[in-house]
């Protein structure tokens, strides 16, 4: 499956969403548990950010995941 970069951004963010529902956490915990600002996870959620490999870490990290688990 050959996605855009828009369609890529928004898969990723539902999965960081989920995960987020699943860990029973609201941004404003996850933002703090990786050290990153609320409305970035709210931006990054609804697609319209291109996330780096290190801030998916820091996410995955505080979810207690796999960064592989989100991509």
């Amino acid at each position: 499956m050959d996605l855009s970069a828009d369609e890529l951004k928004a898969a990723f963010g539902l999965r960081l969403r989920e995960a987020r529902h699943a860990a029973g956490l609201s941004q404003y915990q996850l933002a703090q548990a990786a050290g990153l600002h609320w409305s970035y996870i709210s931006s990054v959620e609804r697609g319209q950010r291109n996330i780096s490999l290190l801030n998916i870490r820091r996410l995955a990290h505080a979810l207690g995941i796999q960064p592989g688990d989100l991509v």
